[in-house]
């Protein structure tokens, strides 16, 4: 696993784990490292078969053998407890640990993610394989900043766009892969067990978040014992980079609050 540490240098330093999305980039965090870095030693890391990180996800294996690679991490760095932040698929990880490790994970920052999938989140999910499939990876990756960014955002940054493009097509993490993250996705269900998990948690949704339905959040903040939401009218789905200044604000706020 490739993992880089950010901010506090020390062994000691109160920790948090960023995890990304199905893209499974650590670059994805790159607007939330100033507001932590101050006050943590953060880890971003490479899901595995994405990035700088080699291999696939084993079959069968889904977010538990994901989750696993994060448990990698923190027995490398000898970590006995560290707070989480996931993106979509990276609070589904972040959720299993939980459940899991529970004397080991501190606060929870869950973003747009669920407990269980949505039947929308199918169909999203329907049409980004036919797109790999029929039309191959260029077409999928031209896709992908849709579900991710409201219209007007991608507008105002379009050499953004052309440039992630070209990088997503070049870095492509491969079909087998992809096609296994996704099935992980679709596969988790927890929703008779988030009584269970006792962690902090701050659950950010957006209404106009195409992926994945705000009730999805609306359902966690309910059933989880200690979780509040922030749910924002707009940032899309990846609102971490298109709402930063209020994202971070909301973000340091909660983990100052319960630290």
């Amino acid at each position: 696993m490739h993992f880089d540490i950010h901010g506090l240098d020390a062994p000691d330093a109160p920790t948090i784990i960023l995890s990304s999305g199905l893209g499974g980039s650590a670059a994805y965090w790159a607007p939330q490292l100033a507001a932590l870095t101050g006050s943590y030693r953060v880890i971003t890391y490479d899901h595995r078969g994405t990035g700088r990180t080699g291999g696939t996800v084993p079959y069968g294996g889904g977010i538990a053998a994901m989750a696993d690679d994060v448990m990698d991490i923190a027995a490398t760095l000898d970590l006995k407890h560290f707070d989480f932040m996931g993106h979509a698929l990276g609070g589904l990880i972040g959720l299993h640990l939980a459940l899991k490790h529970p004397d080991m994970i501190g606060k929870l920052v869950l973003i747009n993610a669920w407990s269980k999938a949505d039947p929308h989140s199918g169909r999203c999910f329907d049409t980004r394989i036919e797109l790999l499939e029929k039309s191959g990876v260029e077409a999928f990756i031209k896709a992908q900043p849709l579900f991710l960014y409201p219209a007007q955002w991608m507008a105002d940054h379009a050499e953004r766009m052309a440039a992630d493009d070209k990088h997503g097509v070049a870095h492509f993490q491969g079909r087998d892969n992809i096609l296994k993250r996704i099935a992980a996705l679709r596969a988790f269900d927890i929703d008779d067990r988030l009584a269970a998990i006792r962690a902090p948690t701050l659950v950010i949704a957006t209404k106009d978040d195409l992926l994945v339905p705000y009730g999805r959040s609306e359902h966690l903040a309910k059933h989880l014992p200690k979780a509040e939401l922030a749910l924002l009218d707009h940032g899309a789905h990846a609102v971490n980079v298109t709402e930063p200044e209020r994202f971070n604000g909301l973000m340091t706020s909660f983990l100052g609050n319960h630290a």
